[in-house]
C-alpha cells in the first residue's frame, strides 16, 4: 500500500542529518506495517497528480498557520476535498490535523491559551496516552462531521475522525525526545514562553505511546483502503 505524504513544512536544519526530514519521521514511525511512500514538498508547490496518485494520504506538520495566506494552502485545501470525496483514507498530524478541519468547513486558530509543548497527556479513543506536543493554532470549530475522539486539558479537539475517511490528530507521534529537544533549543527560544520549554525539558525522558497510535494510524489506512 503507497501512502503519500503531504509535507507542509521541513524540519528545523539542526536536526536533517539526525532525523532527516519529516517524511523519514512518518517512515519511521509506520516501519513495519508493509507501507511504501511518496513525498511531496506541498509546502514548495510540489503536488500530486490527484487523490489516486496514492493508495492513502498522510498531512505533516508545519511551522505556519493553516489560516495564513500563502499560496499552497488553498490548493492543498481543495486536494483534501478530493481526497475526501475519492474516499481514500487521509491522516493528518498536527498543521495536517487543522487544515485539513480548515478545508471542511471548520475553525483553526491561534489559541489564547498559550502553548502546549512536550509529553503530554491525551485521552484518546477512551485511553490515556503520553505524546509529545509542540502547538499554539488549534481547531476550535468542528467542520461538519467530525466527530471528537481524543482530547487533553489544554486542547479540547485534540483528535477526530471523520466516518472512515479521516483521522487527524494534534500531537506529534513521529516526535522522539530528540526531536523535542532540538526544537526546544532551536524553535522554542523567542516563541514559546521559557518556563514552558524547561518543564518540557525536564519531560524529555518520560515515555511516549508513538508505537500505540502507529498501530491506530495503519489500521485505519488498511481498513479504510
Amino acid at each position: 500500500m503507497k501512502i503519500g505524504i503531504l509535507k507542509t513544512g521541513h524540519a528545523p536544519d539542526i536536526v536533517l542529518d539526525e532525523l532527516g526530514d519529516y517524511e523519514v519521521m512518518f517512515a519511521n514511525l509506520l516501519a513495519g506495517h508493509g507501507f511504501e511512500f511518496d513525498a511531496y514538498n506541498v509546502v514548495d508547490g510540489d503536488f500530486p497528480s490527484g487523490p489516486t496518485a496514492a493508495d492513502g494520504w498522510l498531512i505533516t506538520g508545519s511551522k505556519h498557520g493553516a489560516y495564513e495566506d500563502l499560496p499552497w494552502i488553498a490548493p492543498l485545501e481543495q486536494l483534501i476535498r478530493e481526497i475526501y470525496a475519492d474516499g481514500r483514507p487521509l491522516v493528518g498530524v498536527c498543521f495536517g490535523h487543522q487544515v485539513i478541519a480548515q478545508a471542511l468547513g471548520g475553525t483553526v486558530e491561534k489559541f489564547d491559551g498559550g502553548w502546549s509543548v512536550g509529553v503530554t497527556e491525551y485521552e484518546i479513543e477512551g485511553t490515556r496516552l503520553p505524546l509529545n506536543a509542540w502547538h499554539q493554532d488549534q481547531v476550535t470549530t468542528l467542520p461538519e462531521g467530525a466527530e471528537v475522539v481524543g482530547s487533553s486539558a489544554f486542547c479540547e479537539n485534540a483528535a477526530l475522525v471523520y466516518g472512515d475517511r479521516i483521522y487527524t490528530i494534534q500531537p506529534h507521534p513521529e516526535f522522539t525526545a530528540t526531536m523535542v529537544d532540538r526544537l526546544i533549543h532551536h524553535r522554542g527560544p523567542g516563541n514559546v514562553p521559557d518556563a514552558l520549554l524547561k518543564d518540557a525539558m525536564e519531560r524529555l525522558d518520560q515515555p511516549v505511546a508513538n508505537a500505540e497510535i502507529a498501530n491506530r494510524m495503519a489500521t485505519f489506512f488498511k481498513r479504510g483502503a
